[in-house]
């Protein structure tokens, strides 16, 4: 692909030729001709109606020619109605119009698919479309989900084939699920290794609940390409079973100076209420069911009462050019504020960015600079206590009583003297700074030096102000406070050799490099009880630990290194046949003495059968046939875990309950015991990296001169290794549990991938884009050693522990494991089905019953353009998932509604069901989770500057209205289908419970963006 100064010369020559050529012209013709030309002028904008200078306008059949200045716009004489214009630019598809009786033509240029992908983001550098023998793909910019965007995991949602990104919930910057090519471990590690501008990013928490990638400002960002295939994701080695994002921020552009400015408000509210009974038929229900009515004569909507409108503006200023193919430059600075739906929910963010690139010595001297800081503010309620309060609190209570919060009759506190009493704010400081030079010792061999640090700070306060009059909740009652202070630092020092060697039909390309990287993690815990009623918040008052009201504290530090080896060759021969082969050996601090080192491999092989002679004139305008296999790794564990570890040990609680012996044996107090050192985690120096193995065959595909593209995949991979604490299957042993890995135990996920995309043009005004998605994923657990792996459990009274869904041998990762629900008894208790016949409803009877992880994943959209109009519209859903309703089985019974608590007619559905009725983990419980959601639709529109006399000023305005979460077509009762804050067990993560989630917001945006 042209760099950019090989483009700024072409275009500077292109502008002196058809300069002279136009005076040729003009100075040989006749006066009589002279007499019948017309000047024609306009503007030649790209599909998002920025300018394009540089773009060459000729006449067809005839030398004259002229070119667009930096704002896009044009001159020519033209010399009839017949005569044709032709529009050129590297990079954008060729267009043409007749000229007919106009004076003014405005063209919108269309990337041209080949040149657009012809360059892609690869592990430690880029690479042609063209020779990419991976599974990678891309989304740039123009193509990023619209609307109120918090991280850049939101943008990608739907975009791309065999990636499933879900948010645990609807809370402002909550954190996200992003599973590519399906899950492949028992432990929550399972998040992609994301890299920003060549930064390795560690997925650990940074100290609050929330995303840990939300200190990116999404409107920096410039393109995300996702490794999906062991080919493409094994140069990360240990980090990559997951796949790999890597993150491209905006540079400036040598030769072009802009500065754009954004601003945008958006309002958002709840997008589905769930159905509980109004004041009116909770007096009737309640009654009906022989309960105890509580009649606070009042007509309350608790939902109405505890959500709220949410308020969100955003500004972005950008600046960004160059001086000469030497400097370029680009800074940014940027400002979030978004309420949520719940009162005392909201995220605010403050960003700065600034990307510099200097060059030196003729091009062969390079330095990057990248240099991210931003300061994140968290506002967080009570979430569980406020969503349960929301569907179950008496409809009848009058939400305030003489302008305050209404005493609850049970003594509880209402929710919104909660909202007054309670908050939970975490700020984050965040630092991302690298520095990148590079320098060509010979021709085609270049050495780059990569430093760079992350570093990010936290603090922390939980707190209640003292509220006297709750007295069964001691906190509440005494005001409480919860300080932490978290650290966490990331340093990273790299050194590549990158040598490309062409000659002839030979391309050679070698990648050799080495990695440090180091991780410490540094955490402090103050909690505090019992303070004063004087309406100052608890974290600016001063506390004295005592008997009654103790002060503790909890520190913790962890420090992890990672030192890696890498390499890869890349061959091209006659731009027809492609290898690509790539080792990286990792050696973390996380791993014992024995297996210090893990070794990554992986071989790949494409054909460019589009190339071929045979295909001159074939209806393919591209056709490659790519294949891969590989292994990567998980390192994503505890830390230590390899290492033995002691406490010490004196006096549990109770009489006699010593842990150690007495030194005098006449003692008879605590002070004659020793203090013991008892195991609390043994050695295990053979522990192991989990290992994923895949196979990757895949099609690249084009039609109608590129109009119609697609890909189309088939992935299998596997994991082995299974990294799991475990209890020992001989008792006698000094801990209760240790770390191993499961021999034999595979966990599998193979499928298909497939996308289709198509540009279409009617004429000149009005050009199409429709494209879509779908994926199939079948995973399953393969020779585990246990009758069931417990992941997520119930939660709450008589519920604690239940098994919910686990893993099971020749099962996918999240099957739903419990008894089959077959109604209500004569005795009106729960029937479920005996199973194996026996008579008995034992555990033997639980059965699997579906899965928590979808079959398929799809999405499609539509994208339309008509003259200064645009309108975008994006669907995403899946299907084949089950999800459990924890949030029915705990609150929606019949015993909730006798005690004047409020449910919905799922309480009511069994007449004969006793309120004594146990709440037993079922299918009762297990609902569809398969959706289509609108996702988000924008309407656009781009104004002229020239219209409104601003022509000098501002090269671009557009005016845009964006509705997102805009209708979810689904089965499932619950606020929303795509949930999951179940409750794991171990570690192991758990899948597609819903237990009190905080619910999603319906959000409509209307933004204004203009160009300078």
């Amino acid at each position: 692909m042209p760099t950019i100064t090989h483009v700024f010369k072409f275009r500077l020559q292109h502008m002196i030729c058809l300069w002279l050529l136009g005076v040729i012209v003009c100075c040989s013709m006749p006066v009589a001709f002279a007499q019948s030309q017309k000047t024609v002028t306009g503007t030649v904008f790209d599909t998002s109606k920025e300018p394009l200078p540089g773009v060459a306008i000729t006449i067809k059949g005839k030398t004259t020619g002229t070119v667009t200045d930096n704002f896009g716009k044009y001159s020519i004489v033209v010399g009839g109605p017949d005569d044709v214009l032709l529009f050129s630019l590297i990079g954008m598809m060729p267009e043409s119009v007749v000229v007919g009786n106009q004076t003014q033509v405005n063209m919108t240029m269309t990337q041209d698919v080949r040149t657009l992908n012809e360059i892609v983001v690869v592990g430690y550098g880029t690479q042609k479309k063209s020779d990419v023998t991976g599974a990678i793909s891309s989304v740039k910019s123009e193509d990023f989900n619209r609307g109120v965007v918090t991280n850049p995991g939101q943008l990608l949602q739907g975009k791309i084939s065999g990636v499933n990104i879900t948010n645990s919930s609807g809370e402002p910057g909550a954190a996200q699920n992003v599973i590519i090519r399906g899950i492949g471990s028992l432990r929550s590690g399972t998040q992609p290794l994301y890299v920003v501008d060549g930064f390795l990013i560690d997925n650990a928490s940074q100290g609050f609940d929330t995303n840990p990638l939300n200190f990116l400002n999404p409107n920096d960002i410039e393109s995300m390409d996702v490794l999906k295939d062991a080919s493409a994701t094994a140069v990360y080695g240990a980090r990559a079973a997951n796949g790999v994002v890597v993150i491209t921020t905006k540079k400036g552009k040598a030769g072009k100076t802009e500065m754009s400015f954004s601003a945008s408000t958006a309002w958002s509210s709840l997008s589905r209420k769930i159905g509980v009974f109004s004041a009116d038929e909770f007096r009737k229900q309640v009654v009906a069911n022989k309960g105890n009515l509580i009649d606070g004569k009042g007509n309350t909507d608790w939902q109405d009462e505890l959500t709220q409108t949410g308020l969100s503006k955003q500004i972005d200023l950008s600046i960004g050019g160059g001086s000469s193919d030497k400097f370029s430059y680009y800074a940014s600075a940027g400002y979030q504020d978004q309420e949520g739906i719940l009162k005392k929910s909201n995220l605010k963010r403050y960003s700065g960015k600034l990307n510099m690139n200097q060059k030196a010595i003729n091009g062969k001297l390079n330095i990057d600079y990248n240099l991210t800081a931003s300061r994140t503010e968290n506002l967080r309620p009570s979430i569980t206590s406020t969503i349960t309060d929301m569907i179950s609190l008496n409809p009848t209570i009058p939400a305030y009583t003489d302008g305050q919060p209404t005493l609850l009759p049970t003594n509880n506190l209402n929710p919104l003297k909660r909202y007054e009493i309670y908050s939970d704010k975490a700020v984050n400081n965040r630092i991302l700074a690298s520095i990148s030079p590079s320098v060509e010792i010979v021709k085609g061999l270049v050495y780059k030096l990569n430093l760079g640090v992350d570093y990010s700070g936290t603090t922390r306060d939980q707190q209640y102000k003292p509220f006297p009059s709750v007295v069964n909740e001691s906190n509440v009652a005494n005001g409480s406070l919860s300080t932490t202070i978290s650290a966490n630092t990331n340093k990273l020092v790299e050194n590549t050799l990158n040598y490309n060697w062409r000659k002839d039909n030979h391309n050679l390309i070698l990648l050799a490099g080495h990695s440090y990287q180091s991780f410490l993690e540094e955490i402090r815990t103050f909690t505090y009880n019992g303070f004063v009623n004087n309406n100052i918040d608890p974290q600016y008052q001063d506390q004295t630990s005592t008997t009654g009201f103790p002060t503790t504290v909890n520190a913790s530090a962890t420090k992890n290194e990672l030192q890696s080896f890498f390499g890869r060759v890349n061959y091209t021969f006659k731009d027809k046949y492609l290898f690509t082969a790539t080792l990286r050996a990792d050696g973390s601090s996380k791993f014992g003495a024995n297996n210090k080192y893990g070794y990554f491999p992986s071989v790949a092989a494409g054909w460019n059968i589009s190339n071929e002679a045979f295909m001159t004139n074939s209806f393919f305008s591209n056709l490659k046939l790519r294949a891969s296999w590989g292994q990567t790794g998980n390192q994503e564990i505890p830390s230590k875990i390899t290492k033995t570890s002691y406490s010490e040990d004196r006096l549990i609680t109770g009489d006699k309950s010593y842990n150690t012996y007495p030194i005098d044996p006449t003692t008879t107090t605590i002070n004659g015991y020793p203090y013991g050192v008892a195991y609390t985690r043994i050695a295990n120096p053979n522990l192991k990296w989990e290992v994923s193995t895949q196979i990757n065959v895949g099609i690249d595909f084009a039609f109608l001169d590129n109009r119609l593209t697609g890909t189309l995949d088939y992935f299998n991979k596997q994991s082995s290794n299974i990294l799991l604490e475990v209890t020992p299957i001989d008792p006698v042993q000094p801990t209760s549990f240790y770390w191993t890995n499961i021999l034999g135990m595979k966990i599998q996920n193979n499928g298909l991938e497939f996308a289709l995309d198509y540009n279409g043009k009617i004429n000149n005004d009005f050009s199409y884009n429709i494209g879509g998605n779908v994926t199939y994923i079948q995973n399953k657990v393969k020779k585990s050693p246990y009758s069931v792996l417990t992941t997520g459990a119930a939660q709450g009274s008589g519920q604690t522990g239940a098994t919910i869904n686990g893993y099971i041998t020749n099962e996918p990762i999240g099957a739903f494991y419990m008894y089959e629900f077959e109604g209500i008894g004569e005795d009106g208790r729960n029937k479920f089905k005996d199973n194996n016949g026996d008579g008995a409803i034992l555990d033997n009877d639980r059965r699997v019953v579906g899965s928590a992880i979808p079959k398929f994943i799809y999405a499609y959209h539509i994208n339309l353009r008509y003259k200064g109009f645009d309108l975008g519209i994006n669907f995403n859903g899946v299907a084949g998932n089950k999800v459990y309703n924890h949030t029915a089985m705990s609150l929606f019974t019949k015993a909730q509604l006798t005690t004047s608590n409020n449910t919905t007619d799922f309480a009511t559905k069994y007449p004969n069901e006793v309120t004594s009725n146990a709440n037993t983990v079922s299918t009762r419980y297990l609902e569809n989770g398969s959706f289509l959601r609108l996702n988000n639709a924008t309407l656009g529109y781009s104004l002229a500057p020239e219209k409104i006399g601003l022509a000098n000023v501002v090269r671009n305005i557009r005016l845009a209205v964006t509705g997102q979460n805009l209708f979810v077509a689904t089965k499932y009762s619950g606020f929303d289908p795509e949930i999951n804050t179940g409750s794991t067990i171990g570690g192991v993560q758990t899948f597609g419970i819903d237990y009190f989630t905080y619910p999603k917001a319906r959000t409509f945006l209307i933004s204004l963006n203009a160009t300078f």
